[in-house]
């Protein structure tokens, strides 16, 4: 059975007529006499009687149109919306580290829809930390990822779009809020706040204590800036972050680190080479590029783990 027999048996069906169909599918009356025939054979069914120079369907007949009917919809439904995500629909699965989404997932989904290709393009919203987002990107669960760099990932391509300083936090009133600014030694001798050491951000900030020789005391560790902050606020201790919005709050203060130690980090936006891509996916992908989004604001909510 192929779908040229059903669109062949369908419009003998409506027209009642096998020449009428035959024309308007642009056959030969035998042609689609014999295919009709063979479909006959296969379902072993008699599917029309003769009446005249027209047709008319058995009582098998008017049950296979039923189902003939609602599978060449289904065929049709499916056809619009492969011609939809091949011009300006499709649908696209994004991942991304939990501080980007307050400001930059929305604020850049959102100004790829107002242009007028985009707006019939659909998006699922997933946060993790970067490692298992990157699995995800791996197995074909996520078309695009944001967060960190993995030097180790072979396959998929790291594109930086945001830079962001990192810095020192502390309460008010604590001992250090006297200095202008901060170097590694400084966290030798306070209990410090780090990342899940398992993240991006968590690795990254305790390589800058490796590099200066420092061995800070760690006394819990947080996923994101927002519970960082919050445990300084409290006076657990400072902490090294990202400087993003969760931390520009009244009850923290926020250092800077000595030039010569300054450091920031990038976040990334990651997607599989050598893939098939929906043209939606590749169309995200030149967005966020030509956006050149690599230093928009060291407070745009973006960090990386």
């Amino acid at each position: 059975m192929t779908l040229n027999q059903l669109n062949y048996f369908y419009q003998a069906a409506v027209l009642e007529h096998f020449n009428q169909a035959a024309e308007k599918m642009n056959i030969t009356e035998p042609s689609l006499s014999r295919s009709i025939a063979a479909l006959e054979d296969e379902l072993g069914v008699t599917l029309f009687e003769k009446r005249g120079r027209n047709v008319i369907l058995t009582k098998a007949g008017k049950i296979f149109l039923e189902h003939v009917s609602t599978i060449l919809d289904d065929v049709k439904r499916a056809e619009n919306k492969m011609h939809q995500i091949a011009t300006d629909g499709g649908h696209i699965d994004i991942a991304y580290v939990s501080p980007l989404a307050k400001v930059f997932i929305p604020t850049i989904v959102r100004s790829f829809l107002t242009e007028k290709e985009n707006k019939n393009i659909t998006f699922n919203f997933f946060q993790d930390i970067t490692s298992v987002n990157i699995d995800g990107l791996k197995k074909g669960r996520y078309d695009i990822i944001f967060g960190s760099y993995s030097p180790d990932e072979n396959g998929i391509d790291f594109v930086p779009i945001i830079r962001q300083e990192i810095v020192a936090i502390l309460p008010p009133g604590h001992p250090l809020t006297l200095k202008d600014t901060m170097e590694a030694t400084d966290f030798a001798d306070y209990p410090v706040l780090g990342y899940a050491r398992h993240s991006g951000l968590g690795k990254y900030t305790r390589s800058f204590f490796k590099k200066h020789d420092v061995s800070p005391n760690f006394i819990c560790e947080s996923p994101d800036e927002n519970g960082i902050a919050s445990l300084v606020a409290q006076g657990f201790g400072i902490a090294l972050v990202a400087d993003v919005d969760a931390i520009h709050r009244d009850d923290i203060c926020i250092r800077h680190l000595v030039s010569h130690e300054s450091f920031s980090h990038t976040v990334y936006m990651g997607y599989m080479t050598g893939k098939y891509q929906l043209p939606a996916i590749k169309r995200f992908i030149e967005f966020v590029r030509c956006l050149l989004y690599t230093s928009p604001s060291p407070r745009d909510g973006a960090t990386s783990r």
